[in-house]
């Protein structure tokens, strides 16, 4: 599982949970994708991760890095 953030919320108008990826957001129109379920949401962003990843580092372009949680 990589390290990035996923958000997922509840939309009632569509019906479905909406997944952003606060990382990409500058690269990708957010919502970036989303599920029937939560579970289905969670998968199919950690494939869209995966996919922008790959298609990045493919194309030499950079890569944003993971915001990680400090607790102090």
């Amino acid at each position: 599982m990589s390290q990035y953030s996923m958000i997922v919320q509840w939309s009632e108008e569509d019906g479905l949970f909406l997944v952003t990826i606060p990382e990409f957001s500058d690269r990708v129109i957010m919502p970036c994708t989303h599920g029937k379920t939560r579970e289905e949401a969670i998968r199919h962003g950690e494939e869209v991760i995966e996919m922008y990843l790959e298609s990045w580092e493919a194309e030499g372009e950079s890569i944003p890095e993971p915001r990680l949680l400090k607790i102090a």
